[in-house]
């Protein structure tokens, strides 16, 4: 890590979407609020963590604000999955030092993955940072802040026991440890714990989503061995909530008038196992579905081999349950994916689809796969190929490997070079481009249910909206051109949509009417 970057420009505070979005509860010390600024980076359970910490400064007393420059506390929460990721979080934090520099900002917090690596390095490369927050003491955001939290009022629920820190850490933790799984060898703070953070139902947040829309994540830290992965080393072992917590917290969203919501964690599809809970993400969707006012309901992400003939059965039972699987695969060649300590093949993968496919006619499958792995040969990669041609995904994601430092991956052999890495990237997603070609060109003339989201950015003649098949930024877009009976929509609200165009990954919809609930 090295200060010797390019400064970016950020745009990701979440105040711009935020401030409106939810009516927090202030604190008796309205009087003198610091002015908090957030920029966020990486996947949704990052956002969850940012939307956390916004919470709990929140009901301390904080007052948020979208501009930087008369924040006078700036939080940068990191992502270091990938160097990309990496890059893109020192950017963001020397972004930050700059407005300190100029503006009215007197502390700058670092929080999140970045830090669980490299702790001490961004203490000693970057002194304009005040504070550090690991992804495992998002509680501690209020003394970093030099706040005091007050005494939380908690709703009563109907009598069970929240997974505490200790209990998680102890839940089949010894053997998991002892198998190597979770090695912060090298890291910076190595002698630190392990992540046991999870936050509950009584945690505040403060929604950084579309007004309809919000994530909640069911599990935290992962127990799979893949070899490329230090996701457990940067949020520690597998942790369920506990399932009265996740309904509590979901009816109280829908209440406040979210309508989408999606489960998240780093496999969804293991939920409840250290709970001793049988099927527990198919029970969970089960008593959720049933939430009056709950629009649509999807989870990410699945593993591949915990797609249970009763999960699929839950999904297909209920209209408001999403018909969208998001399965990362990784690779299709058995070599490739023995190396990486997945397992399986594509002929098992292809089973699989066509399981998930028999069961749910209408689903959406998404994947995402990695090209470039240690030792994956023309041979291996044309297997890659050949399986993404015969499985038709609707939506695909590739990545070039990343050699990680702390995986099992970093000391293999075989090391494909970079551009031969960038090259299979691209013609993987050409063949990808033209199935989505294809099968979107399919979609014209079809009626389908919209969340119209809002304009467009790039013309107020348009507005954006996704379907059930869609989840949250990472698919294609309904671009509607055509209101149909009204003179505006509504953002955040549902309507029934005939598509009239399609283009590589994105259609185009006119209106037909709104969806009263």
């Amino acid at each position: 890590m090295t200060r010797s970057v390019k400064i970016r420009d950020v745009t990701h505070l979440l105040l711009d979407e935020a401030e409106s979005l939810i009516t927090s509860t202030k604190s008796a010390n309205s009087g003198n609020r610091p002015r908090i600024g957030f920029v966020s980076l990486g996947c949704p359970k990052n956002l969850v963590d940012s939307e956390v910490m916004m919470g709990l400064l929140d009901r301390a007393g904080a007052e948020m604000t979208s501009n930087p420059e008369t924040a006078e506390i700036l939080v940068v929460n990191t992502c270091s999955f990938i160097d990309a990721a990496k890059q893109e979080s020192v950017d963001a934090i020397l972004e930050m030092v700059q407005h300190k520099a100029k503006g009215t900002a007197r502390k700058l917090i670092v929080a999140g993955c970045l830090v669980e690596r490299y702790r001490d390095e961004i203490r000693k490369n970057i002194p304009e940072v005040d504070a550090v927050v690991g992804t495992g003491e998002l509680d501690q955001i209020l003394a970093a802040a030099g706040l005091e939290a007050p005494i939380p009022q908690i709703p009563e629920l109907s009598p069970f026991t929240i997974l505490t820190s200790a209990q998680a850490a102890r839940a089949e933790g010894d053997l998991r440890e002892s198998q190597g799984r979770f090695s912060r060898n090298g890291w910076d703070g190595a002698e630190a714990h392990l992540p046991q953070y999870l936050y509950d139902h009584t945690t505040p947040r403060l929604l950084a989503t579309k007004k309809a829309s919000a994530y909640i994540k069911i599990a935290e830290g992962c127990d799979h061995p893949c070899s490329f992965c230090i996701i457990p080393n940067l949020r520690g072992k597998f942790r369920s909530r506990r399932f009265e917590s996740v309904v509590a917290e979901t009816e109280s969203l829908v209440a406040q008038g979210v309508r989408e919501i999606t489960l998240i964690g780093q496999d969804t599809t293991c939920y409840g196992e250290d709970l001793r809970l049988k099927d527990g993400l198919a029970q969970l969707l089960d008593r959720l579905a049933v939430i009056p006012g709950l629009v649509w309901l999807r989870f990410l992400y699945a593993y591949p081999n915990k797609i249970s003939g009763k999960l699929l059965e839950t999904i297909a039972k209920h209209d408001n349950i999403c018909k969208y699987l998001d399965v990362p695969l990784q690779h299709a060649s058995g070599p490739v994916l023995k190396s990486m300590k997945r397992g399986a093949n594509a002929d098992i993968f292809l089973k699989t689809i066509e399981k998930v496919r028999s069961a749910i006619p209408e689903i959406a499958l998404r994947t995402s796969f990695i090209v470039g792995f240690p030792g994956e040969t023309e041979a291996d990669f044309e297997t890659l190929c050949d399986f993404v041609r015969e499985a038709k995904f609707d939506w695909l994601g590739v990545f070039g490997y990343s050699d990680e430092e702390g995986s099992r991956a970093f000391g293999l052999e075989g090391k494909v070079p970079a551009r031969m890495i960038e090259r299979r990237k691209r013609e993987l997603m050409k063949i990808q481009q033209r199935i989505s070609k294809k099968t979107k060109a399919e979609w014209v003339g079809r009626e389908i249910e919209v969340l119209v989201e809002g304009e467009s950015e790039e013309t107020p003649l348009l507005w954006e909206g996704r379907s059930q098949y869609h989840a949250p930024e990472i698919d294609g877009i309904v671009y509607i051109n055509d209101f149909g009976p009204y003179e505006e929509l509504i953002a955040g609200e549902f309507y029934r949509c005939e598509i009239t165009e399609a283009h590589d990954y994105d259609v185009v919809a006119r209106v037909l009417a709104r969806i009263q609930e």
